[in-house]
């Protein structure tokens, strides 16, 4: 009886033994999942951090073109002005 008592109790602590370690798998297989998921989200954000970078240097460089074009302007309105002046007074 002692013998049978004795099977039943190391079978029992195999179940809970063989129980930790599959839910010690679970959990190692979850943290792996989020590390992933991390990983991937961190290469995500600069990929999307590189695409802002691009749009912003785009955006400065067409402001500054746009600026050229108008000072640009204004100089070619100052000489047109300048020449309407020399004109007058001939």
């Amino acid at each position: 009886m002692a013998a049978l008592a004795l099977v039943g109790c190391d079978k029992d602590k195999a179940a809970v033994e063989s129980n930790k370690d599959t839910t010690k798998a679970a959990i190692n297989d979850q943290k792996d999942s989020i590390d992933a998921a991390a990983k991937e989200a961190k290469k995500q954000a600069e990929a999307n951090a590189e695409v802002e970078k691009a749009r912003i240097e785009a955006a400065k460089d067409s402001a500054k073109a746009q600026l050229d074009a108008e000072k640009k302007k204004a100089e070619a309105q100052a000489e047109l002005d300048k020449a309407k002046i020399d004109a007058a007074k001939k």
